[in-house]
């Protein structure tokens, strides 16, 4: 399957690199540039961090780790506060007991409640217009509470039994009702407190950054324990030869699979942004949350349901998994397209009951 997903990349790599040189008459090539232009934004938005997260490590480990040993869950789990690129994945595997839990936490819930809790709540407020923001709510509530189907599905892709996945996701699973209830009952000041919690997660990015360069170009450790800056940038080019390649191959798919859109738009009431948003929310959520505004309001609180786990599982999230963890691909992709049909499922069958 790994192999599989490898080569149609590849593929996308020549179509893109192709119609570039041919002067890009299909619009692939420019997917072909986008790809590799995003190697800066990601290196600013992940590398600091990476470089951080063996202090980090020592520091949960001294705080948090024996309340988790008390509970008997991994605390592996701890890492998956922060995105799968952005420090979560070495923070899980640096305090994992088990280093299979340590990639499900780093790869699996990283990439779907750390990534929403650290970046698609906090830029999806700030980005969309004032009077979605209660439909984005809603939908970021419900793709929250059938996060667990993603964990279940990427957890047995992984061998483990529904009972062990629920007992150790059951620190994120508490924090994830307290995140809906907040969104529920006080959600401008929720989403302040998101905004403020990514800002400081920023703040703490451009430290690690600025120390591993300065340790990189001096040779002097400010920070010890940290990991030398080569081994961060080692990961930002992986995703940044994946992205050369994925985003051409979702271009093709988005154009390839207009008319099921369009048809599947019908069919469930949401008109053709709504659904192009959610093929496009599978590459990137910034594109996606530009588009609401010229989404239906069934389409916005659906594709807001959708972010939560479906976000960016063609582009940046393939890429780190096929750098650090290639085995773990397909319980990446199964705990994400399950989490999102259920969440899309959910949002649906809400606005029925509304009506």
């Amino acid at each position: 399957m790994n192999q599989v997903i490898m080569w149609i990349m590849a593929f996308g790599v020549l179509l893109g690199g192709i119609d570039r040189i041919l002067g890009n008459p299909r619009g692939y090539g420019k997917k072909f540039e986008e790809g590799f232009m995003l190697l800066g934004p990601t290196a600013l938005s992940m590398a600091g961090m990476i470089c951080l997260a063996p202090v980090l490590v020592s520091v949960f480990e001294w705080a948090v780790s024996p309340f988790f040993h008390l509970i008997g869950v991994d605390p592996a789990m701890i890492g998956g506060i922060l995105a799968i690129d952005m420090g979560g994945y070495q923070l899980a595997c640096g305090l994992a007991d088990d280093p299979g839990m340590g990639q499900y936490a780093g790869i699996i819930i990283a990439a779907i409640f750390g990534c929403t809790i650290v970046f698609t709540i906090p830029v999806g407020m700030g980005i969309i217009e004032k009077e979605d923001k209660p439909l984005f709510a809603r939908g970021i509530l419900i793709g929250l509470m059938t996060m667990p189907v993603a964990f279940v599905a990427g957890g047995m892709v992984c061998k483990m039994t529904i009972l062990h996945v629920l007992h150790q996701t059951l620190p994120i699973l508490f924090l994830s009702v307290l995140l809906m209830v907040g969104l529920w009952k006080i959600p401008d000041q929720m989403v302040r407190g998101f905004t403020v919690f990514a800002s400081g997660i920023q703040i703490v990015i451009t430290i690690g950054l600025m120390l591993a360069a300065f340790t990189y170009m001096t040779g002097m450790e400010i920070l010890p324990g940290m990991a030398p800056m080569e081994e961060a940038m080692r990961v930002v080019a992986s995703i940044g030869i994946v992205l050369l390649g994925s985003l051409p191959i979702a271009e093709l798919f988005m154009r390839v699979l207009h008319g099921p859109l369009v048809w599947m738009g019908k069919k469930t009431g949401m008109n053709h942004v709504s659904m192009a948003g959610l093929l496009i929310g599978l590459i990137s959520v910034l594109p996606a949350l530009s588009m609401m505004k010229e989404m239906d309001k069934k389409g916005k609180v659906v594709t807001a349901a959708w972010f939560v786990s479906a976000t960016s599982m063609l582009a940046a999230h393939l890429g780190f998994t096929v750098s650090e963890a290639p085995d773990m691909l397909s319980a990446l992709f199964a705990a994400k397209l399950a989490g999102a049909a259920a969440a899309a499922a959910t949002a649906l069958i809400w606005d029925m009951k509304k009506q």
